[in-house]
């Protein structure tokens, strides 16, 4: 069973989220992202391939 790095719940729910990430000391807002947001203290986590895709999209905004 899966607990929130955070608490230790063990209740999350699927939503779409905003956040921010700092990449080479800038912001980037990166809207409606789908993530396990825990039931509990509302802690976001992101699956693996959405944080890939996050990565990518900001590489491609900070034009590199």
């Amino acid at each position: 069973m899966t607990h929130c790095d955070v608490c230790g719940a063990t209740e999350f729910r699927t939503e779409l989220v905003s956040e921010v990430f700092i990449v080479d000391g800038k912001r980037i807002l990166v809207e409606q992202i789908p993530a396990r947001v825990c039931a509990h203290c509302g802690e976001a986590t992101f699956s693996r391939e959405t944080t890939e895709k996050v990565r990518c999209m900001s590489t491609v905004k900070l034009g590199r």
